[in-house]
């Protein structure tokens, strides 16, 4: 069994992330894409949409698998080069939501401009922890003087 020491040693905060936004951004497809889109985001999304066989609905399973591949990849410990792919597939979305938006905003559907800052800053957020490292243990760091 696995004593108290050696979980602690297991617990990374870069992967719960990975893990809580995957399960969330899976969420969102499929509750918030799929089941009951708003009309913001579809109005919103509308150039893209006419491109996207399936539309607002293929959108909505690329949100859920993008999301369940970054929770599986925040679940596999000592995986750097997975786990790496796991923040690719957290922030692609994000990041696709936030230029869609944008362009949305500078043209047809100027009401986009607040989603189109909330994504951009969410996949800026997500490109920042995919970079940071896990806190030492304990026993590693610098004791203060």
């Amino acid at each position: 069994m696995w004593g108290a020491a050696a979980r602690r040693r297991q617990f990374s905060y870069r992967r719960a992330f990975l893990v809580v936004l995957g399960l969330g951004w899976a969420g969102y497809g499929r509750l918030g894409i799929i089941d009951q889109p708003r009309y913001g985001t579809a109005r919103g999304l509308a150039d893209l949409t006419k491109h996207v066989p399936g539309g607002l609905n293929t959108l909505g399973w690329m949100w859920v698998v993008c999301g369940l591949l970054g929770a599986v990849a925040g679940l596999l410990a000592n995986c750097p080069r997975l786990q790496a792919l796991g923040y690719v597939a957290i922030a692609v979305p994000a990041g696709l939501w936030a230029g869609v938006l944008t362009a949305a905003a500078a043209g047809p559907f100027p009401p986009a401009v607040g989603s189109a800052c909330g994504w951009g800053a969410f996949t800026i957020g997500v490109v920042l922890v995919s970079g940071m490292d896990d806190p030492l243990p304990p026993y590693l760091r610098k004791r203060g003087r």
